[in-house]
């Protein structure tokens, strides 16, 4: 079954890390002669009209700076997704990371009729409404303030939110330095 892209999700690919365990830019590492971030977009296109790429470039998609500055971790690219998707008119964002290229559509799927919801093994994978843009907000001024709390962490800020932790069918192929891409 093909899904129709919902012209109320925004996808969102969170980008931005440094991949300092890859030792290099994780995001152009090949698999099956793919950029990871490929396979990543590839993940979203079905469930989402507009895919954006947060915390760097990528061409042929729109460009997000982490919000409100660069170095917050996978939130700071959450933030600026949020953010445009409110100020654009989207219900929700669905977010991927980069390094995350074989994702079930099921699992996609399961997270968007539960949203706000986000996968228990993998929390940077989650469908979250746009109208949360002012609690991320809030919760990251506080950590660039100097309020150095649990304000980084995804599962906090879900937890803030009231959203499911829905737990992934089997475990999720993660590229974290480069022996987890197969040879």
């Amino acid at each position: 079954m093909q899904r129709i892209p919902s012209c109320t999700i925004l996808g969102a690919i969170i980008a931005g890390g440094a991949s300092s365990r890859f030792g290099s830019d994780k995001a152009l590492a090949l698999l099956d002669g793919q950029p990871l971030i490929a396979h990543a977009a590839a993940a979203l296109a079905p469930f989402a009209a507009t895919i954006v790429v947060c915390g760097r470039d990528w061409a042929g998609l729109a460009s997000l700076a982490d919000r409100p500055v660069p170095g917050l971790g996978p939130l700071g690219g959450i933030a600026a997704a949020l953010h445009h998707a409110q100020a654009a008119g989207y219900a929700d964002v669905l977010t991927i990371g980069c390094d995350m290229p074989r994702v079930p559509p099921a699992l996609i799927a399961d997270l968007i009729a539960r949203a706000p919801a986000y996968c228990s093994n993998a929390p940077i994978l989650g469908c979250w409404p746009a109208d949360a843009t002012d609690t991320l907000a809030a919760r990251l001024d506080g950590h660039v303030a100097g309020t150095k709390s649990a304000a980084l962490s995804i599962r906090r800020f879900a937890d803030a939110i009231g959203a499911t932790a829905v737990p992934a069918p089997a475990p999720l192929f993660n590229v974290n330095t480069p022996g987890d891409l197969p040879t």
